[in-house]
């Protein structure tokens, strides 16, 4: 928790010292909805053989463009997501079981995990370009906090029946492991285009990455997992409309 306090005071720090900046004075502030692809894995150690698991991410965003201070136009951004994660095993080989014919792809072994949290996370934002009318160019980073809600394993290893060929990693203890650490947080970042119409709002594409500092297990010495956090990469699309808008017929 000591790691999570200190980069959430960094980026507090940050924000503020951005807000305090002497520059063109802005209140702008939108919201709107988000959309997006997540393609996911868990840093296992000891290790685990995976592929990126793919699942849904949306929710709300909120943005209070602060002001433009030279020719970065700055902005802090929250969200409230409900997104998919998880892992997906790489495993190699086939499962010798009566109801399998061997060899048949379809009957190739795997096992993914599933897992739905309500993630939060709050950027300080730098833009350049257009605000008002036109393209614009961003890059943001802050911390992300999330709220673990379900899990869903999809499995066809049947225990007690081997693999036709060593499996690719001995490690299996998380296969039968509930989540433990129900609350997550760690780092995120990302750039991204805006596209802005007056009167229609303000369209969005970004790609971002979040790295876990926290684990789905515990790590003590007692533990099984040293290591167990979350790594993401999101591309998302969002729209947002204005709220407020600054009086100020020198914006663009």
């Amino acid at each position: 928790m000591k790691r999570f306090f200190f980069i959430f005071s960094f980026f507090h720090f940050f924000i503020v010292t951005t807000v305090a900046q002497v520059g063109e004075y802005r209140t702008d502030f939108a919201v709107g909805v988000n959309g997006g692809y997540i393609l996911s894995n868990v840093g296992f150690t000891p290790d685990v053989p995976q592929k990126m698991l793919g699942g849904m991410t949306a929710g709300v965003t909120f943005r209070y463009t602060c002001e433009k201070y030279f020719k970065s136009i700055c902005a802090i951004v929250a969200e409230v997501n409900f997104a998919q994660t998880g892992w997906k095993e790489k495993i190699e080989g086939f499962q010798n079981q009566p109801l399998y014919y061997a060899d048949d792809p379809e009957n190739a072994l795997h096992y993914e995990r599933k897992m739905t949290y309500i993630q939060i996370p709050v950027f300080a934002r730098l833009g350049w370009g257009m605000e008002r009318k036109g393209l614009q160019g961003f890059f943001q980073i802050g911390p992300q906090i999330g709220f673990f809600l379900s899990e869903l394993t999809d499995t066809n290893i049947v225990p007690g029946y081997e693999p036709t060929e060593p499996r690719s990693s001995n490690i299996v203890a998380q296969e039968t492991m509930p989540v433990e650490n129900k609350f997550d947080y760690g780092i995120v970042g990302g750039a991204g285009i805006e596209f802005s119409m007056p009167k229609v709002g303000h369209f969005l594409l970004e790609g971002r990455y979040y790295y876990g500092l926290g684990n789905i297990y515990g790590n003590s010495k007692s533990d099984y997992f040293g290591k167990s956090n979350f790594g993401q990469i999101v591309i998302k699309a969002t729209y947002l409309f204005d709220i407020i808008k600054t009086k100020n017929d020198k914006i663009k």
